[in-house]
């Protein structure tokens, strides 16, 4: 079984930052991907960020330039730094693991006010 903790979330101002944490624990693969996804009220849930055991990251194309996604293998934890934010930045930030299952955290919520 895994477990995905996130955490970071919160309200913040346009322009302001936000660092996301996502800690993984469990039945932990070396091999695997966690990333980021959300969901606005009334949208699909849409890709942030991803990031694999090795490093590779790729990006949505609205957040490109603004967040980074980073990861401590050693911690199994998965950070996402959201610079430069934006009000339709605000919706609910989901950490995924895919090991290939697909784990999923409880969400937090990302408020970006104008």
């Amino acid at each position: 079984q895994v477990h995905l903790v996130e955490s970071g979330g919160g309200l913040v101002q346009a322009g302001g930052s936000l660092r996301l944490s996502c800690a993984a624990s469990g039945s932990i693969s070396p091999v695997n991907t966690m990333g980021w996804f959300r969901q606005a009220p009334g949208k699909q849930r849409e890709t942030v960020a991803d990031i694999t055991s090795d490093g590779s990251t790729d990006y949505g194309e609205s957040v490109k330039g603004r967040f980074t996604i980073s990861r401590d293998n050693a911690k199994n934890t998965v950070y996402l730094q959201m610079n430069s934010l934006k009000p339709e930045d605000t919706a609910v930030y989901y950490c995924r693991l895919r090991q290939p299952l697909n784990y999923w955290g409880q969400g937090t919520q990302v408020t970006v006010s104008s």
